[in-house]
């Protein structure tokens, strides 16, 4: 049975929370991860990158399957290191220089290459789904597979209580004053 009403809530946070650092360093990973492909000369279409990444006091941790070019832990550490620096964390309990990073990349199981991988009469899929929504920002570039971007008009187009949310947190960064 459907439900005829529900509530929809949004939430929206702002420069140099753990969730926003998180997903830079994420970002900033998968970024590289097509940097080098592009580098070695492989299809971009056959890398795959699912990192996660978790910040607290003083320790950063990356975790997550990745096929694609091979990147050295201490390579991956020094991308998180310049995403912290690049947002300006230099105070103790979170440091770029001083935070411990853990890097627990690994390569992608068999078991979801052949969810994720077209073949035969199969549509592409995910190993494993989620449902998110997010807002577009062009305050830096990325590099994407063209199939996977989705474009929008702006994020004012965008349900109520995320514009909402998201023009509270906007007005809250100095970058808006």
């Amino acid at each position: 049975m459907t439900r005829k009403n529900y509530l929809f809530t949004s939430e929206s946070v702002s420069e140099g929370h753990p969730d926003k650092v998180s997903d830079r360093i994420s970002d900033e990973i998968v970024d590289e991860f097509f940097r080098q492909g592009a580098k070695a000369g492989l299809d971009p279409y056959a890398i795959r990158v699912a990192a996660e990444t978790l910040c607290t006091t003083n320790r950063v941790v990356i975790a997550g399957e990745v096929r694609g070019p091979h990147l050295a832990f201490e390579h991956i550490e020094e991308v998180a290191r310049k995403a912290i620096k690049d947002i300006g964390y230099e105070q103790d309990g979170f440091h770029w220089k001083h935070a411990k990073v853990e890097v627990l990349l690994h390569e992608q199981s068999a078991d979801i290459a052949q969810g994720v991988d077209a073949a035969g009469n199969k549509d592409e899929g995910a190993g494993d789904q989620a449902s998110c929504s997010a807002t577009p920002c062009a305050r830096r570039p990325i590099f994407c597979r063209p199939r996977s971007i989705i474009r929008t008009r702006s994020w004012k187009s965008s349900p109520t209580p995320v514009t909402a949310a998201r023009r509270r947190a906007s007005a809250l960064t100095p970058r808006a004053r």
